[in-house]
């Protein structure tokens, strides 16, 4: 068999099995949660058990700061326990 042809095959197959094992997948949650949903327990959504890390601004691992920031930092009262430290 010719070899554009063969990859051709090939690639349809594959693209059918992640097809299959997606609506697998699918059928899978829609069923637990439809027996979770009967017995009268809550199915957590998906994305609550997930926290994304804040991610830095700077390479030194520092975030932005922004106006509001700055003016809240300098206020008095800002930060108590720097003051008690000395």
């Amino acid at each position: 068999m010719h070899p554009e042809i063969l990859r051709e095959l090939i690639s349809q197959r594959s693209r059918e099995m992640q097809a299959r094992a997606h609506r697998a997948n699918l059928a899978r949650m829609v069923s637990r949660a439809v027996r979770a949903e009967r017995r009268g327990i809550s199915v957590p959504d998906e994305a609550d058990g997930f926290a994304a890390p804040a991610i830095p601004d700077y390479v030194d691992g520092s975030f932005r700061v922004t106006p509001a920031d700055d003016q809240a930092a300098s206020e008095p009262g800002g930060v108590p326990a720097a003051r008690r430290a000395a």
